[in-house]
């Protein structure tokens, strides 16, 4: 156990009174609906907008952090720290104040074209919200347009949109899915995610080489079997290296 010098004590119990001072004063900043499908941006209320990377409350609550896991904030290598996580944090997380309408930026185009489009090995890194510990992977995504076709490019966008979140793999797949689905009206939508999750790697159950893999099939592909092993021959399914 690390031991703690008085100043160094004095310090900490002053930092542990003044953080709970202010967690009781600030109002708690208000999300709603943090698993929205992603057509409009969540309304954050005004103390919430208020809340800059570089006076946020998520840097004082590193500090304490920091404090309660044994170690000195003000030591060189601490000290820049929570800036550091306060911005990671919201990078990391950026995706709920994203929203589908602004992604796609009018990239939608009438073309007579309904063979399937996909776009695969799509890099993704998220949260998982249990621990907020990191897991990645890959996404593959199929769609069968029904007169419409949306720019490549919005694709990724759209992967990160939903994985720059504290989230589930599971429920990660299914949104992507259901808003390709709702925003171009094709006949059918097709998603497949790979993923290593540190949350298994690193504690727990410590299994290094196992790869969660989840899908979504909707619409044509959900129903038509010869078109789901297309999907999945196109894709060339295999398991992450």
């Amino acid at each position: 156990m690390l031991k703690l010098s008085r100043q160094h004590r004095r310090r900490r119990e002053t930092n542990e009174t003044s953080a709970a001072d202010e967690l009781r004063v600030l109002p708690r900043p208000e999300i709603e609906n943090n698993h929205h499908d992603g057509f409009a941006a969540p309304e954050i209320s005004a103390d919430a907008e208020k809340v800059e990377p570089e006076n946020g409350r998520i840097k004082d609550l590193v500090q304490q952090l920091l404090l309660e896991l044994g170690d000195d904030p003000e030591r060189e290598g601490l000290r820049r720290t929570p800036k550091r996580v306060d911005r990671a944090l919201r990078f990391l997380t950026s995706g709920y104040q994203e929203s589908i309408k602004k992604i796609l930026n009018g990239a939608l185009f009438e073309e007579k074209y309904n063979e399937m489009v996909i776009v695969k090995d799509i890099d993704f890194y998220s949260l998982c919200e249990h621990h907020l510990l990191p897991f990645y992977g890959r996404c593959h995504v199929a769609y069968i347009p029904n007169g419409k076709v949306v720019g490549l490019s919005k694709i990724p966008r759209l992967v990160d949109m939903f994985a720059r979140r504290l989230q589930l793999q599971e429920r990660m797949t299914t949104q992507i899915a259901k808003a390709l689905m709702k925003a171009l009206d094709p006949d059918g939508v097709a998603v497949v995610t790979e993923a290593r999750h540190l949350c298994m790697m690193m504690r727990g159950v410590q299994k290094q080489n196992t790869v969660v893999t989840n899908s979504a099939l909707l619409g044509v592909f959900h129903q038509d079997r010869a078109c789901r092993e297309e999907f999945m021959q196109l894709i060339g399914h295999r398991q992450m290296g």
